[in-house]
């Protein structure tokens, strides 16, 4: 598969978290948002350890890796984020906050192209543009 298809992929799993995360922390059994992020997140660490004894691949070399900092970063940002957007998924509708959430999209392409030098064009302008647009015509009422 290409990156596109995996992306595709990601995409359609991805979709469904925050309507299963906005059921299982709301309502009368509902779950504390940090319990199910914990439990969600957990899942993930057991698929992915488990992806990385399928294929065989060496975690020692890459915490050896001068390039370990920005994945620990990058740990914390996850964390913070994803511990943020299942509390505001516990008190807020589906409708609203993950189009917020889903911002982080084009914030990270603009991230891209200030820090990374990824080239800007038009339509990658407009394509934000239309992005912010779209947030505020779902989440503003």
């Amino acid at each position: 598969m290409n990156y596109i298809s995996w992306a595709v992929v990601a995409l359609g799993a991805y979709s469904l978290v925050a309507p299963l995360m906005k059921v299982a922390t709301t309502g009368q059994d509902k779950i504390p948002s940090d319990v199910a992020a914990l439990v969600a997140n957990g899942v993930l660490v057991v698929a992915t350890a488990g992806v990385i004894v399928v294929s065989g691949q060496r975690v020692t070399d890459s915490v050896v890796s001068p390039n370990l900092p920005y994945v620990l970063a990058a740990g914390v940002c996850l964390a913070v984020g994803i511990l943020a957007y299942y509390r505001a998924l516990a008190l807020g509708p589906v409708s609203v906050v993950a189009p917020i959430f889903g911002m982080f999209l084009a914030v990270s392409s603009v991230v891209g192209i200030v820090a990374l030098g990824e080239p800007l064009t038009v339509r990658k302008v407009a394509g934000i543009g239309f992005a912010v647009l779209a947030i505020a015509l779902v989440s503003l009422d």
